[in-house]
C-alpha cells in the first residue's frame, strides 16, 4: 500500500501540471449532487481557452488518468462530460490510505523549515478587565487563536504584554486562553535615557504637562521610514510618558529575547529583518497603536523592520456589555439550557461546573471568531457544538459498551477489505457482526448509500483539512501598507458545513445498533425495550453516561469507523 499523506493541494497541482502551461483551470467539487459522477472537474469554458474547440488532446485525457506523485490522490477514471473535464478519485484506495494513517490529518504539515519569529502584541490586556469592551475581547481572542496557528506552522511567537491584573488573568484562564502573565512593569532603563536627548521640549519655550517626557513629531518619522501609506492623516506629535516608555520595553525585551537564545542577559538581538510585530487591535485602539509604532521607530534602532496591524471591528449586542458581563451572560444561558432539559437541579451540581465553563468559553469563541476579524457581526457556534456534542457521546457510548463485552473491539483499519467498497462507501465485513448476529431485518447490511454520505464526510471533512489549519495561519502581510488580514473565521466555516454533512448522515444512518444475544438482559440494561434505536442524549447529557451502543446497518461505515 502506498504510504503519504494525500492531499487536495497536490492533487489539484499535479492535474493543472498535466494539462500543459497555463492557468490553474482543475477545481474540487464539494456539493453532494456533483460528488455522485465526479470528485473534480476542468470546466468547459476554461478548456476552450486553453485548447483548440475546446477539445482537450486523447494523451492529456490519458496522462490525467494516470496521474501519480506525493500526495497525490489515486485516479479510477477521467472523461469528456458536458460540463467539462471530469474526474474520480478510486475512493475505495482513497479511503484505505486516509483512514490507515488518519492522524496525520488532524495536524497541518510539517514546516520545511524554521518559520519566522512573530511579536504577536494585544494592547487591550493592559487595562483593567471590568473596562474590557466587546471589541477588544474580539482581539484578544483573534491573537490566542492566531498564536496557536503559527506555532503549529512551525513560528516562534513571542506574546505581549504580559498580563499582570490577576482577575484578566483568571477570566483569561475561563476561556481556555493561554497567555503569560507578569508582577511587574517591564524596565524602561534602556529606553529612558534616550528621550532626553532625541525628544523635543515643549513648543514656545513652555513647559511639559505633568509626567511628560518630551515630544516626538510622527510625521518627520513617517517621512524618514517612508511608510505613510495607512497611517492616520491625524497622526502627529506624541506625548512619551514613562507608561509608553514601558509599552516600549516590554516590545523590546520580546525582540531581543527568544527562547532557545541562551541566557538572557547574553541573548542576541535578531536581525531587524527576521522579526516581525503583529499588532492585533480593536478599531477603537488602532490611532494609539499607530503612534506607537512610530514612536519605537524613534527610540529603537532594533525595533522589527515590518510592523502590521491586524484590526478588529465591532461586536454587535443587544446592550451595552462589558466583557465579564458578556461571558456571565452566556454562562447563564448555558445554565438555564440545562435546567430546562435535564432539571434544575442540575446547574448546581458541582460536577457540570466544568463543562458549562468549557460551553461557555466555546460559545464566545465561535461568535468572535466566526466572521473575517476586519468585518463586524457574531454568529451562533450552537449548532456546531450541538453536534460535537451528538459525536461524543457517541463515542463515549460505543467504549463504554466495549469495556462491558456487550461488543467487540473494532478491527484494525490494515484488516478491513476496502476492495468491496463500490461506488458508495459501506465496508461489509462478511463474519464482523454484534454479539449474537443480527437483530432485525433492517439492521442487516443495507445498499450502498446515495454519495453525500461517508465520502462526503471523508472527501470535504477530512482531506481537505490540513490545508485548512494552514490557511487559518497564513497572514497576508507581504503587501505593502500598514494592515495585514487573517481568515479566522474559516475554521467556523468549516466545523458548520461539517456539521450540516454529519447531522445529515446521522439521521440516515444507523451508526450502532442492537444485538440478539442481549436483546432480553441487554434490552433492559441498555434501555432499548422494543426500540430498533435510540439516540445519543443531547449536548447536556450527564458525565458519563452513555447510550444504546449499536452497530451500523452498515457494517461499519469507514467514516464513523475511522473518526471511533
Amino acid at each position: 500500500m502506498a504510504t503519504g499523506r494525500l492531499g487536495v493541494g497536490e492533487t489539484l497541482g499535479a492535474l493543472n501540471t498535466a494539462l500543459g502551461p497555463g492557468e490553474p483551470v482543475w477545481f474540487k467539487e464539494t456539493r453532494a449532487r456533483h460528488l455522485r459522477a465526479r470528485d473534480f472537474l476542468a470546466p468547459r469554458p476554461a478548456l476552450q481557452a486553453r485548447f483548440e474547440d475546446g477539445q482537450v488532446p486523447e494523451h492529456v485525457v490519458r496522462a490525467v488518468a494516470g496521474l501519480q506523485g506525493p500526495g497525490v490522490a489515486p485516479v479510477l477514471r477521467c472523461e469528456p462530460t458536458p460540463a467539462g473535464l471530469a474526474l474520480q478519485l478510486q475512493r475505495p484506495a482513497v479511503f484505505e490510505r486516509v483512514l490507515g494513517a488518519v492522524t496525520a490529518y488532524a495536524a497541518p504539515a510539517a514546516p520545511a523549515a524554521p518559520g519566522p519569529r512573530v511579536v504577536l502584541h494585544c494592547p487591550a490586556l493592559r487595562g483593567a478587565l471590568g473596562a474590557l469592551r466587546l471589541s477588544q475581547l474580539r482581539a484578544v481572542l483573534v491573537a490566542d487563536h492566531l498564536a496557536r496557528a503559527l506555532r503549529a506552522h512551525g513560528a516562534s511567537v513571542r506574546l505581549v504584554p504580559a498580563v499582570r491584573d490577576p482577575h484578566m488573568r483568571t477570566f483569561l484562564q475561563q476561556l481556555r486562553v493561554d497567555w503569560p502573565a507578569a508582577s511587574e512593569k517591564a524596565a524602561t532603563g534602556a529606553l529612558r535615557n534616550l528621550p532626553l536627548a532625541e525628544l523635543s521640549p515643549a513648543p514656545d519655550g513652555g513647559g511639559l504637562p505633568p509626567g511628560v517626557l518630551g515630544t516626538v513629531c510622527l510625521k518627520e518619522v513617517m517621512r524618514e521610514r517612508g511608510c505613510a501609506a495607512g497611517y492616520d492623516p491625524n497622526v502627529d506629535k506624541c506625548l512619551v510618558t514613562e507608561d509608553l516608555l514601558s509599552v516600549l520595553a516590554e516590545l523590546q525585551a520580546a525582540v531581543r529575547h527568544w527562547p532557545g537564545d541562551g541566557p538572557r542577559g547574553l541573548a542576541a538581538a535578531p536581525d531587524a529583518d527576521g522579526c516581525m510585530a503583529l499588532h492585533v487591535v480593536s478599531c477603537e485602539e488602532e490611532f494609539q497603536q499607530q503612534k506607537l509604532d512610530l514612536l519605537w521607530w524613534k527610540l529603537d534602532e532594533q525595533a522589527p523592520r515590518t510592523q502590521k496591524h491586524l484590526v478588529c471591528g465591532p461586536v454587535k449586542a443587544a446592550s451595552a456589555l462589558t466583557a465579564p458581563e458578556y461571558y456571565d451572560l452566556r454562562h447563564a444561558q448555558v445554565c438555564k439550557a440545562a435546567a430546562l432539559k435535564r432539571g434544575r437541579e442540575l446547574s448546581q451540581d458541582p460536577t457540570w461546573t466544568e463543562v458549562f465553563s468549557v460551553l461557555s468559553a466555546a460559545t464566545i469563541k465561535f461568535e468572535m471568531l466566526s466572521t473575517a476579524p476586519q468585518s463586524q457581526g457574531t454568529k451562533s457556534g450552537t449548532f456546531v457544538m450541538y453536534n460535537c456534542a451528538r459525536l461524543a457521546t457517541l463515542f463515549e457510548g460505543y467504549k463504554h459498551s466495549t469495556e462491558q463485552g456487550l461488543y467487540p473491539a473494532f478491527p484494525p483499519v490494515s484488516s478491513l477489505d476496502f476492495s468491496l467498497l463500490q461506488d458508495e462507501v459501506s465496508v461489509v465485513l462478511g463474519s464482523w457482526a454484534p454479539v449474537g448476529g443480527w437483530d432485525l431485518p433492517s439492521q442487516r447490511p443495507s445498499p450502498p448509500l446515495p454519495p453525500q454520505g461517508e465520502w462526503l464526510l471523508l472527501f470535504n471533512g477530512v482531506l481537505p483539512f490540513p490545508e485548512l489549519l494552514s490557511q487559518t495561519a497564513a497572514l497576508a502581510c507581504a503587501a505593502p501598507g500598514l494592515h495585514a488580514t487573517a481568515r479566522t473565521e474559516m475554521m467556523c466555516k468549516f466545523l458548520v458545513q461539517l456539521s450540516m454533512d454529519f447531522s445529515s448522515y446521522y439521521n440516515r444512518v444507523h451508526i450502532l445498533g442492537v444485538s440478539t444475544q442481549h436483546r432480553g438482559r441487554g434490552g433492559e440494561l441498555l434501555g432499548v425495550q422494543g426500540q430498533q434505536r435510540r439516540r445519543p442524549a443531547g449536548p447536556f447529557s450527564p458525565p458519563g453516561a452513555s447510550t444504546t451502543p449499536v452497530w451500523s446497518n452498515v457494517c461499519p461505515s469507514p467514516a464513523s469507523a475511522g473518526c471511533a
